[in-house]
């Protein structure tokens, strides 16, 4: 792997992770998204807004987390199996349990006080839907959180990953043996938005790709002679733009509803992942010759781990004193994601500096280069 794509990576593991802010920054009614979410509100700028970047522009993120994530792991085969899962139970599930923790401690910690135990019942941020007081839940149910349901929803990516890091043998062999059977068989999946525990076909599909094209020696580092940056964007931005459209003005779930509406979505997905990846190395290299960024990046994991569930709460906080105001909703999605993107660094940036050892621990090992 050369300097540049390594450097691509980086720049994109920082961008999709500070991203993943302003999607669950979302705050319409409809809070819950899937690929064919409908909007039981009036469309308005706002509306509009949250729907096309969180539910449609800013979708292409964790497929690509995914398929780096592949491609990385594929080109480690030259180590032992059993030493790469060690190590990555270390970097994956240590900061999960870590984490997950977190994220309850928070909750607990926030429960104490009137004004911010209403903004964290207004978030419903439970998996479970029981979101009483943790005093009131018992030690069984916050180990089950813990452990298996974190309040820290995010996690979810890291523990899939960690599978798909133990399933890698299998992938590895039938994406060498069998790609087309193989791609086929997971798009399919995909498109019927399989998801079984913690095995869901997104994440299949786009770690699989990752193998794959590093096991083929595909040439990321280029331009393909077929890539089109004007038809890439357009068909990103385009298909994001009608599926937002749809989602306002279908007044029932239907089966060629729900159908169109993921065709658009897994459409905008593939085409954002190719327009990003391919047309941006302008803005990649920029960004990666300023020092302020090249610090940031060494931060990635800390804003994965720590912005859920500090974001929803701020949110509803907010919303208890702002709500008056116009536009309240909007400038929220704006403004508070980005609030907490900086706390996040500036929690990492203090973490590392007074106590690495534990820094270390909660990162992976990340965040030291």
């Amino acid at each position: 792997m050369n300097r540049f794509i390594s450097q691509k990576f980086r720049f994109y593991s920082l961008v999709c992770i500070a991203l993943l802010l302003f999607v669950h920054g979302y705050n319409l009614n409809q809070a819950y998204l899937q690929p064919f979410s409908q909007v039981r509100e009036n469309m308005t700028f706002t509306t509009f807004f949250e729907y096309l970047f969180a539910n449609g522009l800013l979708r292409f993120r964790i497929p690509l987390l995914f398929m780096i994530s592949g491609y990385i792991f594929a080109m480690q085969d030259n180590r032992s199996y059993g030493d790469r899962i060690r190590k990555r139970f270390v970097s994956l599930m240590i900061p999960f349990f870590i984490w997950s923790a977190i994220g309850l401690l928070n909750t607990f910690l926030l429960q104490q006080f009137p004004v911010t135990a209403q903004a964290v019942l207004n978030s419903q941020l439970d998996q479970l839907g029981d979101n009483r007081p943790y005093t009131e839940i018992g030690w069984n149910g916050i180990l089950y959180r813990w452990l298996v349901v974190p309040i820290s929803f995010q996690l979810w990516f890291i523990r899939s990953l960690f599978l798909y890091n133990v399933l890698y043998p299998v992938f590895r062999w039938v994406v060498t043996k069998y790609p087309v059977i193989w791609f086929s068989v997971l798009f399919i999946l995909w498109i019927g938005i399989f998801d079984l525990l913690i095995v869901e076909a997104l994440g299949m599909f786009f770690f699989s790709l990752g193998i794959w094209l590093q096991k083929t020696h595909f040439p990321i580092d280029r331009k393909p002679a077929w890539f089109s940056s004007y038809i890439s964007w357009l068909c990103f931005i385009g298909f994001a733009v009608i599926k937002t459209f749809m989602a306002f003005e279908f007044e029932e779930y239907s089966p060629l509803n729900v159908v169109l509406m993921i065709l658009l979505h897994y459409g905008s997905i593939m085409a954002g992942i190719l327009a990003v990846w391919f047309s941006a190395d302008a803005v990649v290299k920029w960004c990666m010759q300023r020092k302020w960024f090249l610090w940031a990046t060494a931060f990635s994991f800390i804003i994965y781990g720590l912005h859920v569930p500090l974001l929803p709460y701020i949110t509803n906080l907010v919303y208890m004193y702002c709500h008056h105001l116009a536009y309240y909703r909007l400038i929220t999605f704006i403004f508070v994601p980005f609030t907490v993107l900086l706390f996040c660094i500036g929690v990492g940036a203090l973490l590392r500096a007074t106590v690495p050892g534990f820094y270390k621990l909660a990162t992976g090992g990340r965040g030291f280069n």
